[in-house]
């Protein structure tokens, strides 16, 4: 398989990645997305305040749901920038950063200059792993502790093959093995031992379909495995000492629950099978309709780079350099699928696989079929700026003439600067229409929706009250489990401290000292004054799930009828 085209001029490719790194850094500015994001923020909070890096707490009980990886980073950022909103989102942002320089470096040792350059450009500007910059999760973290390794693995497998260094000693195949053992168990103690399928699964995908099945036979692999779980110790002594430890504790409703059993197997055959404490509704087709929105602007280009590499496969024509790109990618595609819990966001650890699957592709077209492709995927792009409009005027941003210049202005220049129909005019094509979007959404957008995470609205307007900003709030939730709503943003929003109370009980404790100031929803207020509590209203915010946009919602002629009140109140018994 040869390459129709040449590099891109370095100073174009730099320029196309300055641009993409941009579109991602525009998630630096809303706040903190609720639920996940906020929950995940408020955990790390409580970590980098109290010194306590062993255990998990949230709304004031210990919770074992996620591993321990994440937390660290984000607790250090914080001791870092402070306990804000970039201290919370900017080491994400490195992180998948660094993805997209493993998807370079790893497409280099298989493909051209241009495989690598178009894959690095296609991560950049893939629509959910943009969006997971803004609505950071624990994708973004996982992405390059996925790359990453099998980059390193795969030039201890190559060797000094495929123009590696001549001197590529015995010594640095070690230390690839090592590092990719420490970011494969760093990947592990961010989501759980699923993670050996995408990194281990097209490694010996790759090795079954070229001959070089032997490769499972050697030392080396069983060492990466054992390094791997050894790198993983810190995670399983965290858990041992917080659950295993304790077996009095009720977690999930019950007692004798071992954090390490759930690490390696209820946090994941559980959700595969729907067995364990935290279930879903899985569908078989889920991440076919998803990703094809999901991998926006390049679905397509994607879908048919691996209908194409499939059919050759079955015919055995026209060879990949290297099967772990498809391997990896559809290994852990069908494991997804055919779990019991499934969410659009799982997908976004394989988006480098993908990314040099639709490069090679796109690289390889015929100059004829690559101009069709060219004048396709435009129409795409002009789509994706025809929606951010379309939004726009729906939704009426305070900052709505400043969008649309925004929208106006980069579109102008992208087809300006990108005139020709080839695969540079391609790629700075869909860079422009992601920049569009990442812009209207982040800078005009999602700030106006996330004025109604009415706990974050309501943390602000205490912090700037000097008689309240001093005041510890109690966050009255009644129910078991995590809880949700608007409460955690409040809770990480606030400077001063705050306590759950999830019961009367609780909460007439906290009253023992005297009044309260507390944050709940105006159903819990109301039941509050029932039961006999005074409650006297200090403030009201508007409240809406902003993580499910609705059209009523979206429209501010009907937006009202969409929101729920909480109330911000002195309560006294």
């Amino acid at each position: 398989m040869t390459d129709n085209y040449p590099p891109f001029d370095t100073r174009w490719f730099y320029a196309l990645v300055a641009v993409g790194v941009f579109l991602n850094a525009t998630g630096l500015f809303p706040p903190v997305m609720e639920l996940d994001g906020a929950l995940y923020a408020c955990i790390a909070k409580q970590m980098a305040q109290t010194g306590d890096f062993v255990n998990l707490y949230a709304v004031g009980s210990d919770w074992l749901d996620k591993p321990h990886f994440p937390f660290w980073i984000i607790a250090t950022s914080y001791r870092i920038f402070g306990v804000n909103t970039f201290g919370y989102k900017f080491p994400a942002l490195l992180f998948f950063l660094g993805s997209a320089v493993y998807t370079y470096q790893f497409a280099r040792l298989a493909y051209s200059k241009i495989v690598a350059q178009v894959a690095t450009l296609v991560l950049l500007t893939a629509f959910h792993g943009v969006l997971s910059n803004s609505d950071v999760r624990a994708e973004p973290y996982l992405m390059p502790l996925i790359i990453g390794p099998v980059y390193h693995f795969y030039r201890v497998f190559l060797g000094n093959k495929n123009g590696l260094s001549p001197g590529f000693s015995s010594a640095k195949s070690w230390l690839h093995l090592l590092i990719g053992s420490l970011l494969t168990g760093c990947a592990l103690m961010t989501k759980g031992v699923f993670v050996l399928i995408p990194i281990g699964g097209g490694l010996v995908l790759h090795w079954l379909l070229t001959g070089h099945w032997r490769e499972l036979l050697k030392i080396r692999w069983y060492v990466a495995v054992a390094l791997s779980f050894a790198f993983t110790l810190p995670e399983i002594y965290c858990l041992y000492q917080q659950f295993d430890l304790h077996p009095e504790k009720i977690i999930f409703g019950r007692t004798g629950v071992s954090g390490v059993r759930f690490f390696f197997w209820d946090s994941q055959f559980g959700r595969f099978f729907n067995t364990g404490p935290i279930k879903g509704e899985g569908d078989k087709f889920f991440f076919v309709h998803t990703l094809l929105w999901a991998f926006l602007p390049w679905s397509l280009p994607l879908y048919i780079s691996i209908g194409k590499a499939l059919i050759g496969l079955i015919k055995r024509q026209n060879p990949l350099p290297e099967y772990i790109s498809l391997g990896s990618g559809l290994l852990t595609f069908a494991l997804f699928s055919l779990s019991g819990f499934q969410l659009p966001h799982y997908l976004n650890i394989v988006f480098p696989f993908y990314a040099i699957l639709t490069a090679q592709f796109l690289v390889n077209l015929k100059p004829n079929t690559l101009r069709k492709w060219t004048t396709g995927q435009t129409i795409i792009g002009l789509a994706i700026a025809g929606i951010a409009v379309a939004l726009l005027v729906l939704v009426q941003p305070d900052k709505l003439v400043g969008a649309l210049i925004w929208v106006v202005i980069i579109t102008l220049a992208t087809f300006t600067i990108f005139r020709q129909n080839n695969l540079l005019s391609l790629s700075g094509r869909m860079v422009g229409a992601m920049l569009v979007l990442a812009g209207t959404l982040n800078l005009f957008l999602y700030p106006t929706f996330l004025n109604y995470q009415a706990g974050m609205a309501t943390a602000q307007y205490v912090n700037a009250e000097p008689k309240l900003a001093k005041r510890s709030t109690v966050l009255y939730e009644p129910g078991s489990g995590v809880g949700g709503g608007s409460f955690w943003t409040y809770e990480f929003y606030a400077n001063a401290p705050t306590v759950y109370a999830r019961t009367d009980s609780a909460l007439r404790v906290q009253l023992q000292t005297g009044p309260r100031q507390l944050f709940t929803t105006g159903v819990y207020a109301d039941s509050l004054t029932m039961r006999g509590f005074r409650v006297k209203q200090i403030a009201m915010f508007p409240y809406y799930h902003v993580s499910q946009l609705t059209y009523p919602f979206l429209n501010p002629t009907t937006r009202s009828q969409t929101l729920l009140p909480y109330v911000l109140a002195e309560v006294s018994q």
